[in-house]
């Protein structure tokens, strides 16, 4: 296949975590020094891997639990920035680890998916690590639950956070009933684009960018079209990464996260969100554009019918 560029969702072993969010499905685990070297091991062959493509590449690391606070994770970005090969890095992060292993980095490279939980740390402390990562020249976006209990402390982390960055908002998906008109109101106000995550976009059959310009990838080398999809479509560690890759319909009656959907071609969120898709970092000329967000809601609406999975 003559594919000139790919995309990688790197997903390990590491599944511990330092914060304890009742809500979040991850890091429910205390490792031991066994699992710990695995997970090195793992993310040494990883990195080694995307030293040796002959493709263009991004990597978006979402780990299971808190990477950023092990000095593998630091150690293998700081790397992999310098890779002449690597077009971007990624990683979703609760941003509590150190950033002076940034030094060493070629930072035009790296964007931070950095979470917010108010019930795990402080807003100034959090504010204080965005504030790092300016001084870095880091690109970013912050990101956070939307609880109804959290509303006050999202609303007020959005006002103190300088008005280019994004701060964008998960639907707390419990059910039907959960948000009230006023709640989605408010959310809205917060995040521009929080309707888009409050539906559920009917995929079956259609076509998606997963396994074709964008693949997740495991510990042990096995690559899948996303993190949704549990059938492998090969081992990257096995065979030529560019023999797994090729349109295909997806296979899952609907899409509801936003790594999984930004991927949708009748979405078209590059037109917003452009190199920065992965880290969900939009572009700042369209950022500033009422009408390209409009337009990407709009889009949104209309896919599928623009069923929506939870107006929570």
């Amino acid at each position: 296949m003559a594919l000139a560029a790919l995309s990688v969702l790197y997903r390990g072993p590491l599944s511990s975590c330092n914060y304890g969010c009742h809500y979040c499905p991850f890091a429910k685990h205390t490792e031991s020094a066994a699992e710990h070297e695995a997970d090195r091991l793992a993310l040494e062959r990883f990195t080694a891997w995307v030293e040796a493509q002959p493709l263009q590449l991004s990597v978006f690391f979402t780990p299971w639990g808190e990477a950023l606070v092990r000095t593998r994770y630091q150690q293998a970005l700081t790397r992999l920035s310098h890779a002449p090969n690597v077009q971007q890095l990624a990683i979703q992060t609760n941003l509590s680890g150190k950033l002076d292993w940034l030094a060493d980095a070629q930072r035009d490279k790296i964007a931070v998916w950095a979470t917010f939980h108010p019930d795990e740390v402080g807003r100034e402390r959090f504010l204080a690590r965005c504030a790092e990562l300016d001084g870095w020249g880091v690109r970013y976006s912050v990101g956070t639950v939307g609880q109804k209990r959290a509303l006050p402390a999202i609303e007020a982390l959005r006002a103190a956070l300088p008005p280019q960055i994004y701060l964008w908002v998960n639907a707390y998906k419990v059910g039907s009933g959960y948000y009230s008109e006023s709640d989605l109101a408010r959310l809205s106000a917060v995040d521009p684009l929080f309707e888009l995550n409050t539906r559920a976009y009917p995929s079956r059959g259609q076509p998606c960018g997963a396994g074709e310009t964008v693949i997740s990838v495991e510990g042990d080398g096995t690559a899948h079209r996303c993190h949704f999809i549990a059938r492998p479509l090969g081992n990257i560690y096995q065979q030529d990464v560019r023999e797994l890759l090729r349109p295909r319909p997806c296979s899952r009656a609907s899409c509801t996260c936003h790594i999984g959907y930004v991927h949708l071609p009748e979405l078209r969120a590059a037109e917003v969100y452009g190199d920065g898709l992965l880290a969900r970092v939009p572009n700042a000329q369209a950022w500033a554009d009422p009408a390209k967000l409009a337009a990407l809601l709009e889009r949104g609406r209309m896919s599928g019918a623009g069923r929506e999975a939870a107006r929570n």
